[in-house]
């Protein structure tokens, strides 16, 4: 089975000092998948990367990456992946054009330069620039493109588009998904649940140190969580409503209009609504980003 997964992960735990960081991660991403990886700060998603790459010793678990222990083979596992971190650090005094091809000597001059100068285009990158010139966004584009330059078959990215503007980040977006199409597998932590709802395949919530959730995207979003629009011919108490198991009232119009949260079955709303008089009944999903924030309301 390990062999069939890019990034394999046991019982993963790291400590800072008295600080418990990672309390028993477990991940399994699957060959070929864009994985998005969602937590707020602090919640252990930058502390598992840098486990993955060896960057930093975890404390106890297990960990494979490509089917290699990287602590073992740190070496031969960064060579394979395409690694941007939240924080960039490059040389002030050097050129775009000298720090790529820098890190390309580092990774035995493995990218074609043609593919190195098509995504600066894409990213609207002067590569001539001198790197204390650049803004924050064009920094964090540089970061992109050496992930990407020497076509990895495994990226990891941390927060790949921040700092960037929303046409730029569309782009990276589609980079990614062409990265996927070529074979690639795709591991990226965001704070931007938009992005994420857009190209993950599959979705890891972590909290406090523990993965509290793992799903298909759209199964995620389409499982349990939704918000009913429902309008009434005469007030309705909507305080009636909200103590049926599950429903949660967000909002009322003088008891002609209201609006309610339902996580779980609508049979037993249905059959409550049944005694009033209904107008106008309409139900919606919630997006990625309302399913992230119960989670930790709970």
């Amino acid at each position: 089975m390990e062999q069939e997964l890019s990034i394999f992960t046991q019982g993963l735990l790291k400590s800072y000092g008295n600080v418990r960081a990672l309390k028993g991660v477990d991940l399994e991403v699957r060959q070929g998948e864009i994985f998005g990886f969602l937590g707020p700060n602090g919640a252990g998603k930058t502390t598992t990367i840098r486990c993955f790459l060896d960057l930093i010793r975890p404390n106890g678990g297990k960990v494979k990456v490509l089917g290699l222990d990287p602590q073992k083979e740190p070496v031969a596992v960064r060579a394979r992946v395409g690694y941007l971190p939240g924080e960039l650090h490059f040389d002030q005094n050097m050129k775009v054009e000298g720090i790529l091809r820098y890190f390309n000597q580092l990774r035995h001059a493995q990218a074609d330069w043609e593919y190195v100068r098509q995504l600066a285009n894409r990213l609207d990158l002067d590569l001539k620039m001198v790197i204390k010139n650049l803004s924050k966004g064009n920094k964090q584009k540089v970061g992109v493109i050496q992930a990407l330059m020497h076509k990895p078959e495994l990226l990891m990215l941390d927060e790949p588009t921040s700092g960037l503007d929303p046409l730029i980040q569309q782009e990276v977006l589609r980079i990614i998904r062409n990265a996927r199409k070529d074979g690639a597998t795709v591991f990226f932590s965001s704070h931007n649940l938009s992005e994420v709802q857009q190209i993950a395949d599959r979705v890891g919530i972590i909290r406090s140190g523990k993965v509290v959730e793992i799903a298909e995207t759209a199964m995620l979003i389409n499982r349990s969580l939704r918000r009913v629009y429902v309008r009434f011919k005469q007030a309705v108490d909507g305080e009636i409503l909200a103590r049926v198991p599950g429903v949660k009232l967000l909002s009322q119009d003088d008891g002609m209009s209201l609006v309610l949260q339902v996580e779980g079955e609508m049979d037993a709303l249905i059959k409550t609504l049944s005694n009033y008089p209904v107008s106008d009944f309409e139900t919606e999903h919630p997006s990625l980003e309302e399913i992230f924030l119960a989670y930790y309301e709970k």
